[in-house]
């Protein structure tokens, strides 16, 4: 039979009309679309990091030695076949060999990232591991982390020390001075757990810098991965008209904006739109992020769901959101990584930086983490015109709008403070507005 994944051009689709999906995409463009998403996010620099997929033929798939990460081509992808020889205009990565190692000795992982993003190469120079159990799926999507000692880029000793470590059951490994290497079970698996876990680096790092972060026990995070909330009813019937198609495009539209700008990874957010009254429109569980489509959005009507679909766990509390605040019409739940020393820390997250920031969140509460799951009523209680957003420990910043771009905006107002604040940490202490500015603020831009 033909290998679906011959070493041939494929097809010509454009990164805007394509998503990790390995089913579907060739792997030049699945390979093309994750380093540009890699390259454009910071996480990687123009000469640095390689990506490699093993197809069911045993062929090899791998970036191309020196040339520009940021303007790759399908065509500058290079094939390794499994007899060894090249089918490309390039030489394959100087990496290739680890690359090879790796999938000898674990013939699960089909897909290889590795790359310096900066959180992760701060925790390789300094020859320490990033305590996944941070936040609860850092540690389900990522797991322990393995070490590998330092050795000549390029070279068969690399190769082996990459691979002792893979072959202790590590999926994801720092390398000692140089980086991480992380595998999948496909591109779309292996792209996830390297966002994840350099998302888990930055989300320590910036902690340390505003105080202490705080870890969870392997007890807690199991505890909170079994309130899986009871899944609603099935709908028999779904209408999809005008108005509902319109909404399921802007929450895609934001989602992507939103991974675009480093406020949501492929493992984490949640956006709702209310639609009808209480019903209203989520994005589903266990789809990454970056590659929802229209079809994935997950229609609540009647506090019963889309036939077929899975909506996020939060769904429970949305709906009670909507339900208890009229003036609530939509959601972002998400982990912006500044606000997200606040949440690993408990450091009050003080918003009396700019006018700006206090107009558009007043305060911002901390609550305890679980507190977004069916029966706990916490976010229920503070969430109101007053308390538009609210900061769950060890997990995410729920912000609350009128329109889904006004909730976007202090989506994007929150991180800036919180980046301001973290930032501000080595200038000197935050001189907050005072009692009579914030007096003046509420006069003229909130009940004047």
């Amino acid at each position: 039979m033909h290998n679906v994944y011959s070493c041939s051009a494929g097809s010509g689709k454009t990164n805007n009309q394509m998503n990790l999906d390995p089913k579907i995409m060739h792997p030049r463009d699945q390979i093309i679309l994750a380093i540009s998403r890699i390259y454009k996010r910071g996480l990687t620099t123009t000469s640095g990091g390689n990506i490699s997929i093993i197809d069911e033929s045993g062929d090899i798939w791998v970036t191309p030695s020196a040339i520009d990460k940021g303007s790759l081509r399908r065509s500058d992808i290079v094939c390794v076949k499994k007899d060894g020889t090249i089918d490309g205009r390039h030489k394959p990565s100087s990496e290739f060999p680890f690359h090879k190692a790796i999938y000898e000795c674990r013939p699960d992982i089909r897909a290889i990232i590795h790359a310096h993003p900066p959180g992760l190469v701060a925790f390789s120079i300094a020859r320490k591991i990033p305590d996944t159990n941070i936040i609860p799926q850092a540690k389900n999507i990522c797991g322990p982390i393995g070490y590998a000692p330092y050795a000549l880029p390029g070279s068969e000793k690399l190769g082996e020390s990459i691979a002792e470590a893979f072959k202790k059951q590590f999926i994801a490994v720092i390398m000692e001075n140089h980086g991480t290497v992380i595998g999948g079970t496909d591109l779309q698996d292996t792209f996830s757990r390297f966002e994840t876990l350099e998302f888990c680096g930055r989300t320590i790092i910036n902690g340390s810098t505003i105080g202490k972060p705080v870890y969870l026990s392997d007890e807690m995070i199991h505890k909170f991965e079994e309130q899986i909330p009871h899944l609603q009813p099935e709908l028999k019937q779904v209408d999809h008209p005008s108005d509902e198609r319109e909404i399921r495009e802007s929450i895609v539209k934001i989602v992507k904006r939103a991974c675009e700008q480093g406020l949501m990874i492929s493992s984490y957010g949640t956006v709702s739109v209310r639609w009808r009254g209480n019903d209203f429109l989520i994005t589903p569980t266990n789809v990454s992020r970056w590659d929802i489509t229209q079809k994935d959005i997950v229609q609540i009507r009647d506090e019963k769901r889309e036939p077929g679909k899975l909506p996020s766990r939060s769904v429970w509390l949305h709906q009670e959101i909507y339900k208890q605040n009229p003036h609530v019409n939509s959601i972002i739940l998400t982990q912006p990584p500044y606000i997200m020393a606040f949440s690993v820390t408990g450091e009050k997250f003080d918003v009396r930086t700019i006018p700006e920031s206090w107009i558009f969140l007043q305060d911002v509460p901390n609550v305890k983490f679980g507190s977004h799951f069916m029966g706990d009523s916490r976010i229920l209680d503070v969430i109101s015109e007053k308390t538009p957003a609210v900061i769950i420990e060890n997990d995410s910043l729920l912000v609350t709008g009128d329109k889904i771009l006004n909730t976007f905006d202090r989506l994007e107002v929150a991180e800036f403070s919180a980046k301001s604040l973290t930032m501000s940490k080595p200038v000197g202490t935050l001189a907050p507005i005072n009692e009579e500015q914030i007096d003046d603020l509420r006069k003229k831009f909130l009940f004047g």
